[in-house]
């Protein structure tokens, strides 16, 4: 297994760190000022000004997540009925990815070793990078990483090994994300919730792609729920499962767990 560098992620953390202080002191500041002209204020108004100034100082004391914890790792590996050769061959079109990545929207090819990614954020945010193939050996391995300017910070790479007896292909994927310089906080809560989870699930998506062409699926499309309901259950939280015949009852209660 090659050593992924963690030397960038360590960096952006402290950048990062700097200016998500600054916002917590303007809301610390900002939100006491009102707290206290609404109480001067002595009406209803007041006592509302002054609620909601109360909860922005609150929110100026919360402790935000560094850049190690904000980050996430995760790896899985899994056995599916098929060669190095050809298992290689769907892996190096990154733009197959949305088919059994539930939180890709679409991934483009650039050229033959650039592409750029669209995956769902927290709340439906579209959350964008651009990556390179750093290292490539045919059948074998791909390993790749984000570019300068994105909204997310990637290292990856997918081993492929044949297994005794022809029994099909090993593939091992390991990946390593955090949040650019600068992203929105809520980037910790996507990254952090569910990633083995949700990396088992896409994988056991493209186990079954490869070896019967589609993706079994309940909600009446192969590449996830489109629809008005189960998207806001995805966008409350986009590792949980949505079950069949899922309603705005499910939504709210969802949305409860995760408050």
């Amino acid at each position: 297994m090659a050593e992924i560098s963690r030397t960038h992620f360590g960096e952006a953390g402290r950048s990062r760190s700097r200016s998500m202080s600054r916002q917590q002191l303007g809301a610390l500041i900002g939100g006491g000022v009102l707290a206290i002209y609404g109480i001067t204020r002595r009406s209803p108004l007041g006592v509302a000004l002054a609620a909601s100034g109360g909860t922005i100082a609150l929110l100026g004391t919360a402790r935000n997540p560094s850049q190690a914890e904000a980050s996430s790792s995760t790896s899985t590996s899994l056995l599916i009925n098929c060669t190095p050769a050809e298992a290689y061959r769907f892996w190096r079109g990154f733009e197959n990815f949305p088919q059994f990545m539930n939180r890709l929207e679409t991934v483009t090819k650039l050229d033959d070793r650039r592409s750029r990614w669209v995956a769902y954020g927290p709340m439906g945010r579209p959350i964008r990078w651009d990556a390179e193939i750093t290292e490539e050996r045919e059948n074998v391995s791909i390993a790749w990483r984000s570019l300068p300017n994105s909204d997310l910070l990637v290292n990856g790479r997918v081993d492929f090994k044949q297994a005794p007896a022809d029994r099909g292909t090993l593939i091992t994927v390991q990946m390593e994300f955090s949040p650019a310089p600068g992203t929105n906080g809520t980037f910790a809560k996507f990254l952090n919730k569910g990633a083995n989870f949700a990396l088992r699930q896409d994988m056991r998506r493209l186990e079954a792609l490869m070896e019967s062409g589609e993706i079994p699926t309940t909600e009446g499309q192969p590449h996830g729920p489109r629809d008005v309901v189960t998207g806001i259950m995805r966008m409350a939280d986009p590792t949980r499962p949505i079950a069949p015949g899922s309603n705005l009852r499910n939504v709210f209660a969802a949305k409860r767990r995760i408050a």
